[in-house]
C-alpha cells in the first residue's frame, strides 16, 4: 500500500517549507518514526519522521526546493514492495515531478468548455475555489490562487501571466511581479475596470465577509515605483503573516490597557545575592525575567479567568480556562522576525526551572530549532520591549488568548518611600508593566486587579 508523505504544517503562519536534506533515497528501507528528511521554515527547522515502516519508493522534490504545506513530497510503500528498484537520477526525479504537476489537473478538466458568454461570470468564482487548474491543463498552486483571490485577479487575467516555474506554471514570484507592474501603471488598470461596466448596486449585493473572522481590508495606496530614491522591501512570509495576525487581532478584540509601576528593588537584591552561584551551577546568567514570570504565574492562579481563551466560532461565545498555565514568551529573532515559544505547565515549575526553560527556548528559537509543540498552545503571553530601552509600550493580544503583558525597561527612578520616620525620595529600580486585555471577557476591574497583583508580588518578593 502506498502512503503519501506531505510537507507538514509547522504553525498557523507557516505556508511553505524548504527541504534541507533527504536522509533516505528511493529504494531505502525505512522504519516507523525514522527520520526521512529535514525541512526548514522561517521559524523552525525540524526532522520529518516516517509515518510507517516500508520502502521509500518515490521522492518528488530535491534538496533546496520550497514546497507548500500539505503538498505530497514523497511516497512510501508499506507492503515492502519497491516500485522504483532502479536508482533515479536527479534529472529523472525532476522530470517525474514535472509530469505529476502537469497531469494532476486532468481529473478536474470538464468535458465541455464553457460558452464564451458565461466565462466572464464564472471566472472570479473559479479563482476562489480549491481547483488548481483552469480546465485547459494549466496548473495553479493554492498559494497563487489565494493571492489572486485577495488581489481581485480573475482567471482570464491570471492566464495572461507568463509562468517561470516548472512546466511554465505561474509561481508566487510571477504573480507578485505582475501585481507590482500593475500597481505602477494605475491608468491602465482604470481602463480595464471601466470596460466591465459593473453597476454600483451590484457591489452592495456581494456577500460581505464576517467582520469578526476576516482582517479589515485596508485601501491600497497607489505608489509610483518609478519615483527616484525609493527603496522597496517585499515582506517575507513571517512578516506578512505577522501583519495579518495583528490586524486580525485588533479587528476581533476590543483592546483595553492597564499600566502599573513595579518596584523591583527586592527582586534585584535577591537576584544579586544568588547570581554568582547560579551562573556557576547553571552555566548562564540569572536575569529578571524568571522572577517576573513567577509573579505572573502566581497572579494567573489568583485570577484564572485571565488564563482563558475565547471560542468565538458560535454565539454565545465560550471562555475556555485551562487548569495548566502555558506561558508564551516573545523572542526577537536574528532575521528581524518574532516568535513566541511556550513554556508548557509553567505553573508546576520553581524559579530555577523557569529560568532553565527560558534560556533553552530562547537559544533554540534564535537558531530555528524549536519543535511544533513548543510554539503552540499558549494561554498567556509576555513581551519584553524594555530590552530595547522602551519605558512603556502597548502590546497587541496574541489570539485567541485574552491578555498579554508588556514589560518596560528596568531603570533607577526617584520614588517616594513611606517610613515610620517620614517620607523620603529614594532611588529605586522600577519598571512599567502594561496589560492589554480583551474587554469581551476581561473587564476593567479584573484587568486592573490582575495588573496590580503582579506588581504586588514583585514589590514584596522574598526567596
Amino acid at each position: 500500500m502506498s502512503v503519501d508523505i506531505v510537507m507538514p504544517k509547522m504553525g498557523e503562519s507557516i505556508m511553505e517549507g524548504t527541504i534541507l536534506k533527504w536522509h533516505k533515497q528511493p529504494g531505502d528501507k525505512v522504519q516507523v518514526d525514522e527520520t526521512i528528511l529535514e525541512i526548514s521554515t522561517d521559524k523552525v527547522d525540524t526532522e520529518v519522521p516516517s509515518p510507517d515502516s516500508g520502502i521509500l519508493s518515490e521522492v518528488l522534490f530535491k534538496e533546496g526546493d520550497v514546497v507548500e504545506v500539505g503538498k505530497v513530497i514523497a511516497t512510501l510503500e508499506t507492503n515492502g514492495q519497491n516500485k522504483s528498484a532502479p536508482e533515479k537520477s536527479d534529472e529523472n526525479i525532476s522530470k517525474e515531478k514535472t509530469e505529476v504537476i502537469q497531469e494532476a489537473p486532468v481529473k478536474d478538466t470538464p468535458a465541455e468548455k464553457p460558452k464564451p458568454d458565461t466565462i466572464e461570470k464564472k471566472e472570479t468564482a473559479e479563482v476562489s475555489t480549491s481547483t488548481h487548474s483552469n480546465g485547459e491543463g494549466k496548473f495553479y498552486s493554492p498559494l497563487v490562487l489565494n493571492i489572486a483571490q485577495k488581489e481581485g485577479i480573475s482567471l482570464s487575467e491570471l492566464e495572461k501571466i507568463t509562468g517561470t516555474g516548472v512546466g511554465s506554471r505561474v509561481s508566487k514570484k510571477d504573480i507578485l511581479g505582475y501585481l507590482n507592474e500593475k500597481k505602477s501603471n494605475p491608468v491602465e488598470e482604470v481602463k480595464v475596470q471601466e470596460t466591465k461596466h459593473i453597476p454600483v448596486k451590484e457591489e452592495s449585493q456581494i456577500a460581505k465577509p464576517d467582520a469578526a473572522k476576516k482582517p479589515i481590508q485596508i485601501p491600497q495606496q497607489k505608489i509610483d515605483y518609478n519615483e527616484e530614491g525609493l527603496s522597496v522591501m517585499e515582506f517575507d512570509n513571517v512578516r506578512q503573516k505577522m501583519a495579518e495576525h495583528m490586524i486580525f487581532s485588533k479587528n476581533v478584540s476590543p483592546h483595553v490597557q492597564a499600566i502599573a509601576e513595579c518596584d523591583l528593588t527586592n527582586v534585584d537584591k535577591v537576584r544579586m545575592s544568588m547570581k554568582d552561584s547560579f551562573e556557576q551551577k547553571e552555566g548562564f546568567k540569572l536575569t529578571y525575567m524568571p522572577f517576573i514570570c513567577e509573579a505572573v504565574i502566581n497572579s494567573l492562579k489568583d485570577f484564572p479567568l485571565v488564563n482563558s481563551v475565547i471560542d468565538d466560532s458560535s454565539v454565545p461565545y465560550k471562555a475556555i480556562t485551562r487548569n495548566s498555565i502555558n506561558l508564551g514568551i516573545a523572542v526577537a529573532m536574528d532575521n528581524g522576525g518574532l516568535i513566541v515559544p511556550v513554556i508548557h505547565n509553567s505553573d508546576g515549575m520553581n524559579l530555577i526551572g523557569i529560568a532553565r526553560s527560558l534560556n533553552d527556548l530562547a537559544k533554540r528559537a534564535r537558531i530555528k530549532k524549536l519543535t511544533l509543540n513548543e510554539i503552540q498552545g499558549g494561554t498567556f503571553s509576555i513581551t519584553n520591549f524594555g530590552v530595547f530601552g522602551n519605558d512603556i509600550g502597548i502590546p497587541i493580544i496574541n489570539q485567541p488568548q485574552v491578555a498579554i503583558l508588556g514589560l518596560g525597561a528596568i531603570k533607577k527612578r526617584p520614588v517616594v518611600v513611606e517610613t515610620e520616620e517620614g517620607d523620603f525620595i529614594m532611588p529605586r529600580k522600577t519598571m512599567y508593566i502594561t496589560l492589554s486585555f480583551d474587554h469581551r471577557l476581561v473587564d476593567g476591574a479584573l484587568g486592573g486587579k490582575f495588573t496590580m497583583r503582579i506588581a504586588q508580588y514583585l514589590e514584596n518578593y522574598k526567596l
